[in-house]
């Protein structure tokens, strides 16, 4: 099939001659860091060799303003040719009419279809996944040999028990190292709940009970109380941080919740050790984990691109083409593209070979993954923390903070 996209696209970038005498000329709208931006550019740059018809301009923003700069783009009818967008975005700008159908124009045969189905909605593929990670919980096992204590047997762990875990780890180094680093994301709850039989989202309204909630809330305040994590003051700044100013990064952290594509940036910031994924704890008697792979992202192409072809061959590139693979590596999750990750896991730093190997020991345990939640659900991540941080604090109670989080964020998904 790729074979055909490409003959076709060049048939048609050979017949209409593009934008002028150069060709065609694509824009691509991402995110990320510097070094995010050098590879994408070596990309563009291999994809331009191989369909020298088509010219693409990368237009690259940090993420804290990305979406605002997107949303002013397509208000002014400049929406970008290819536009890089999450998971918790999707639906909003496909029910739109933001986005094009990219089914039966991308290849996506050698893509876990499960996956693949987190970018449809309403029966039409208005994304491609880049990649694929799950949140996993990140140790540090030279911060447990100073405690003294061995890493845990994640087949079988239970909250309480690495509750009870990372206070003892504090215990014995005096707090020179926490046991844990705690984290509010969203992806955390939704395991939390699953394990208790209850989805995150239930079509445009939550699906968390106010009893998961408050339990929620007890294992992070137990933490706190326990000296397992840090103060509340303390926690709660660096849950707002990257992983460069993380406990890992200063040698003061043995386990923390993090996206399994971070763990090379983990290792980084921590002077290069030898940093380790495990199952996140059960809840007792629990059916599933609850642990599932999301898309670290999406291509999407805009609807009213004129170069609708050419948008997809270039999507079509950078998730299916080795060449692609071999200069992105795992930078968007570890690729999407079987056979793309057979042929670039070699190259792959040693702690990425790491995660490839974790997520392929847990394959069997995967619940399916949640498909593109309702719109306005990037607010989702602000009001749970805003609720965290009440209950924490000490300044709302659990059962009022869970009734007051599930109102108010109803309220937001519903419009």
């Amino acid at each position: 099939m790729a074979t055909l996209l490409a003959t076709a696209v060049l048939a048609i970038t050979a017949a209409c001659g593009g934008d002028g005498a150069d060709g065609t000329r694509l824009r691509f709208f991402y995110w990320g860091s510097e070094a995010r931006h050098r590879m994408t550019e070596e990309a563009i740059r291999k994809f331009e060799e191989k369909h020298p018809g088509i010219d693409v301009v990368g237009e690259f923003s940090g993420f804290g303003g990305y979406y605002e700069a997107l949303a002013t783009k397509v208000a002014a009818d400049q929406a970008p040719d290819v536009i890089t967008i999450e998971i918790r975005g999707l639906r909003e700008y496909a029910e739109r009419g933001t986005l094009a159908d990219l089914a039966g124009v991308v290849d996506t045969a050698d893509l876990d279809a499960k996956v693949l189905a987190t970018g449809s909605i309403g029966g039409r593929q208005y994304a491609i996944p880049t990649g694929v990670n799950a949140w996993s919980l990140v140790v540090d096992p030279a911060a447990f040999g100073k405690a003294g204590r061995k890493l845990p047997d994640d087949t079988r762990w239970t909250w309480d028990e690495y509750a009870a875990l990372a206070a003892a780890i504090t215990a014995r180094t005096g707090g020179r190292v926490y046991g844990a680093q705690q984290a509010f994301n969203p992806a955390f709850l939704q395991i939390f709940a699953a394990q208790r039989g209850e989805r995150f989202y239930e079509g445009n309204r939550i699906g968390v009970s106010p009893g998961t909630l408050k339990a929620w809330w007890a294992l992070q305040r137990r933490l706190i109380d326990t000296k397992g994590s840090p103060g509340v003051a303390r926690t709660v700044e660096l849950a707002g941080q990257g992983v460069d100013r993380s406990l890992f990064a200063t040698g003061n952290g043995a386990m923390g919740m993090w996206w399994s594509n971070e763990l090379g940036a983990i290792s980084k910031a921590s002077g290069g050790k030898q940093v380790g994924l495990l199952r996140m704890p059960k809840a007792r008697d629990a059916a599933s984990g609850g642990m599932f792979l999301q898309p670290a992202m999406f291509y999407t192409a805009s609807a009213r691109s004129p170069h609708r072809a050419e948008a997809a061959a270039f999507i079509d590139f950078m998730v299916n083409d080795p060449d692609a693979g071999g200069i992105i590596l795992s930078d968007r999750g570890l690729p999407a593209n079987s056979k793309v990750l057979a042929a670039v896991t070699g190259r792959l730093p040693e702690v990425d070979r790491k995660t490839v190997a974790f997520l392929k020991e847990i394959e069997g345990e995967l619940t399916d993954p949640p498909s593109a939640p309702p719109k306005l659900a990037s607010a989702m991540e602000d009001i749970l923390t805003r609720y965290t941080h009440e209950v924490l604090f000490g300044r709302m109670s659990p059962g009022a903070a869970a009734q007051k989080f599930i109102t108010e964020a109803d309220a937001s998904i519903a419009g």
